[in-house]
Parts: structure tokens; C-alpha cells; sequence
């Protein structure tokens, strides 16, 4: 009797408390939201990050980036061309309905046909054929051997084949946007969405794994990082996402908040026009210029050498960056630890650009964000300033990623910075979307707009693509790196740490390298 009294005061405490906790709402300021509510849109991260909330992928991206089981329990090759993905039993959408493969093959063949400015076809690039074993079983036939697919399935989100039937390109975002498409298996339900505003989520109670701890969810996106900042400390926002560099210090400060910060694995890198006649490229005094000066590798070289990347990572980001070297960073699969780091060296760059023949250097505007990756702006202009010191014209114009990514991914521009995230934990993922040749047969070079083309790179790409012994792709990737510091066809510039704050007596999180700041994370302090 007395254990049974025990046990029924254990119980009902725990409902009690448990009643509490999951009375909660979580409010959170981020720098950047969703572009729709379609999760096969577009591949910018932010999006991802909102979306991942609504609709669950077939594999799941842990905290570190390791691969993990979500909507798929295991996956097996069946031979160099075939995989076997099992499904989880069990899972119900958010109407109720059955999740089974059929929405697993829906959702794989409508990616083509709705991606949007920046593709996420990316993702199921390499899927040749969908076939439905049995309702809880896919096979995934691919135009290769394609080793890392599961790595390519952490962005591959779940829609409903009975809610999105029949969408197309043009009518898809407005089905979703206004919530009759927009029925995932994820841990929160969809309630309503503002363009540029609030995101509104409700927990999902037929979830099928762990019950979330908060009711509802609003991500409110803020991009002006001082009004973030302004309405945390004001007790308006429970958390924010990727704080100002300066104000880290005098938040730590703050005995109401915490703050935590975290090298992740984005890095900004400068593309470069590879064009026969760059689309910006002038003279000083804004006559044509007789051919592409960034089609010269010594141009490409004196570029990157005029960049102090010490200096861009203590000051314009306030210690929140690290020099690199290469398009990954150190915990990525195929990082290339022989690499030296690039030197500052501007007297190198002059002598460079009077060799290619632009003693006198020339004019050229520079694209790059002002609202996704923290510092980009601050980056983005000071890049500008040291240019000026070795003789190049850059006009820094710092934009909206809405305007952003769409101009740049047109061919608009012929030098841009932007943030990128090896966020599949494999280099290739990389590799093979910015520095492989624009090859729409191959599925490669989704994001090589300006013209590169190599043999020898796609010949390394190619094998790190295919290549099943871990080896010999580790190799194909670390030697790609090489080639890259090189040609300088993509030129990395600092990695990206990112902080965020909180308030000490109503959250904690556990924060994530690739910078997604998911509810999932965040649980109550008390």
C-alpha cells in the first residue's frame, strides 16, 4: 500500500509538473526565416532551419552532423547502384494520415519541378529511379555508385503525397504558404506565416518520436540585429539567434541572460566571374575593358593574397571567425590538412594585378548579404577597404538575401561573397555543387554559374562522387582542395562562429555546428 501511495504521488507530480512545462510558449528572434513554406523551394539554410520544424527528413543531421535514423530506421546498399531505405511504422502526418513510401517517392520527384532560386535538387541529384518495395520499404536506383546518398537525404523533407498532389511550380507556395499543402510528420504543426515576419508552430501530439516540451512556437524573424538584441533584453524574446559579435561581451554580462557561442561549420568564400566578358568588370574610369580580368589566375590570385583574413576574423567579426584556407573547414571529411594558410601579402597582389596588366587596377562591384550569416556585412565591406589597398576598385553593396541569392544564382553578378555550410559532413557536398563545371546531364555544379570548367577538378569530383573505397575519395577531395588554392576559383576567406542568447531563467540549448536553431534544442530552464 504504501508503495502504491508512492507511486500515485510520483505520478501525479510528474503530471503536474509535466502540465506545466508543456504550457509553454518559445518565442525566438532570428536573423533570417523561411522563404516559403514549401520545404523543396529553395536549399538556403535558414529556410531549412525553419522548415525542419513541420516535416521530418528521410535521415536526420545530428547535433555534430552525424548521420542518424529519422523517417528512415536504416538504409543498406544492395549493389554499387541500389539503395535500401527501411521506413519507420507508425508515423502519422499531421492530418491524421498514414505516412508510407509513396510520400517518400512523391517527395523525391517533385523537387525537380518546384525547386526555386536556389535549387534543392542538389539533394536528390544522383536518385536515377524511386521503387516502392512495399509500403514501409524504397529502393533508390542511382545513375552511379553514390556513397554518400544518405548524406544527401539530411535535406530530403517529407511532404504529404495526398495534400501536395497536383501543385506545380507556380501554385505550390501559395498552397503551402497558406497551410492546406503544409502537413508534415514533424514535432510542431504549421498555424500561420507572415513573409518577413512570424513563423507560428503548435506542438504535433501524434508525433511519433519525444514530446516537445513547448506548446507553441512563434520564430519571429528580425533582421536588424541591434532591434534583436533590444527585444531579448527587454524580456520580449526568450532567445536569439546569431548575436552581433559586439554585443557578446556586454551580454555575457547581463545577469538575466546567457550566452553561448560555437564554431560551426559555414565559412564566407568569394566567387568570381569565369565568363568571357565579365557581366561588371570596368575600367577605372568606366570604359569596357577589353576582356574578363578575373578570368586571369594571377587577378584571382592577387585577390585573395590582398585579403587579410586575420584581421577579418578579430575585427570585422569580433573573434567569432577563423582564418581559412579552404572551402571546409577541419571536422569535414576530405579537409586537407597539407594546405598552408594563405598569407596576407598586398605587396604580392599589386605586383600580381601589373603582371596581368592592370598596374593601375580596375573597377568591379561586390555582391554579398547583409541579413543571413553573422558579420557578412561587416566582412563584405572590409573586404571592399583592403582591395582599395592594393589598388582595386570594389564597390561593396550589401543586399537582403531574398535579393541575394535569386541575382546571383541569374549570373547578375560577377563577384559576390556568400555563406556556405559543408552541411552533409563530406566535403563532395561542396565540391561538387561550387567547383565541379555546370554540367546538367552529370547533376553537378548546380551552384558554378560564372563559367568555371576544369577537366582535372570535375576528374577529381567525379571520383569522390562515385568512389565506394573511403580512401581513395578522401583523396579525390583533398587533391580537388588543392587544385582549388590554386585556381582560386572559389576563395575561402573566414569561418563563421556564431552566439546566442538567452534568458538564464526560462531556456537552455544545445547548440548545433551548422548554426539551425531548432525548438527541438531548446528546453525549459526550470
Amino acid at each position: 500500500m504504501a508503495m502504491f501511495r508512492s507511486i500515485a504521488l510520483g505520478l501525479a507530480t510528474a503530471t503536474a509538473l509535466g502540465g506545466a512545462a508543456f504550457a509553454q510558449t518559445l518565442t525566438i528572434g532570428v536573423r533570417g526565416g523561411p522563404d516559403s513554406i514549401d520545404p523543396h523551394f529553395t536549399a538556403t539554410g535558414t529556410h531549412a532551419e525553419a522548415l525542419k520544424h513541420i516535416f521530418d527528413t528521410l535521415v536526420w543531421s545530428g547535433d555534430g552532423l552525424e548521420l542518424q535514423p529519422r523517417l528512415a530506421e536504416s538504409w543498406k546498399t544492395i549493389d554499387p547502384t541500389t539503395w535500401e531505405f527501411k521506413l519507420r511504422k507508425g508515423v502519422k502526418f499531421h492530418d491524421g494520415s498514414d505516412f508510407t513510401a509513396e510520400d517518400v517517392k512523391f517527395s523525391i520527384e517533385r523537387i525537380p519541378v518546384v525547386a526555386g532560386p536556389n535549387p534543392t535538387t542538389i539533394y536528390v541529384r544522383r536518385v536515377k529511379e524511386v521503387v516502392i518495395v512495399d509500403p514501409y520499404t524504397i529502393r533508390i536506383k542511382t545513375d552511379g555508385s553514390s556513397p554518400t546518398l544518405p548524406n544527401d537525404f539530411i535535406r530530403l523533407f517529407i511532404v504529404s503525397h495526398k495534400a501536395a498532389a497536383g501543385l506545380t511550380k507556380e501554385s505550390a507556395n501559395a498552397a503551402f504558404n497558406e497551410g492546406k499543402a503544409a502537413v508534415g510528420t514533424g514535432p510542431y504543426k504549421y498555424v500561420s506565416w507572415q513573409p518577413k515576419g512570424d513563423l507560428a508552430l503548435e506542438r504535433f501530439d501524434g508525433y511519433w518520436g519525444e514530446k516537445e516540451p513547448w506548446a507553441k512556437v512563434v520564430r519571429k524573424e528580425i533582421p536588424n540585429d541591434a532591434a534583436r538584441v533590444a527585444q531579448l533584453k527587454a524580456g520580449q524574446l526568450d532567445l536569439i539567434t546569431r548575436v552581433p559579435a559586439t554585443d557578446v561581451a556586454a551580454l555575457k554580462k547581463d545577469p538575466k541572460l546567457n550566452v553561448q557561442t560555437l564554431e560551426t561549420v559555414y565559412l564566407f568564400n568569394i566567387e568570381l566571374d569565369f565568363r568571357d566578358k565579365a557581366n561588371s568588370a570596368k575600367a577605372k574610369d568606366g570604359s569596357d575593358l577589353p576582356k574578363n580580368p578575373l578570368a586571369d589566375a594571377r587577378v584571382r590570385q592577387a585577390i585573395s593574397v590582398g585579403i587579410d583574413r586575420q584581421a577579418l576574423a578579430e575585427v570585422a567579426m569580433e573573434g567569432l571567425g577563423t582564418p581559412a584556407n579552404q572551402l571546409v573547414t577541419p571536422s569535414i571529411f576530405g579537409f586537407n590538412k597539407s594546405l598552408p594558410p594563405i598569407k596576407y601579402d598586398p605587396a604580392a597582389a599589386k605586383k600580381l594585378l601589373a603582371e596581368a596588366g592592370y598596374p593601375n587596377g580596375f573597377s568591379i562591384p561586390f555582391h554579398f548579404t547583409q541579413d543571413r550569416l553573422p558579420g557578412d556585412s561587416q566582412v563584405g565591406a572590409s573586404i571592399a577597404q583592403m582591395l582599395a589597398g592594393v589598388g582595386l576598385d570594389v564597390k561593396p553593396v550589401a543586399q537582403p538575401a531574398s535579393v541575394f541569392f535569386p541575382a546571383r544564382t541569374r549570373g547578375d553578378y560577377s563577384m559576390t561573397m556568400s555563406g556556405w555550410g559543408t552541411l552533409t559532413g563530406e566535403a563532395n557536398y561542396t565540391l561538387s555543387s561550387l567547383l565541379h563545371s555546370n554540367d546538367k546531364d552529370k547533376k553537378l555544379g548546380a551552384f558554378n554559374v560564372l563559367g568555371y570548367k576544369n577537366a582535372e577538378m570535375d576528374k577529381l569530383i567525379e571520383i569522390a562522387t562515385d568512389e565506394m573505397d573511403e580512401g581513395k575519395r578522401r583523396k579525390a577531395l583533398e587533391d580537388a582542395a588543392a587544385l582549388n588554392a590554386t585556381e582560386n576559383v572559389r576563395i575561402p576567406v573566414v569561418a563563421v562562429g556564431s552566439a546566442w542568447a538567452m534568458q538564464k531563467d526560462k531556456v537552455t540549448i544545445k547548440a548545433r555546428v551548422d548554426e539551425d536553431t531548432l525548438a527541438m534544442n531548446v528546453k525549459p530552464a526550470k
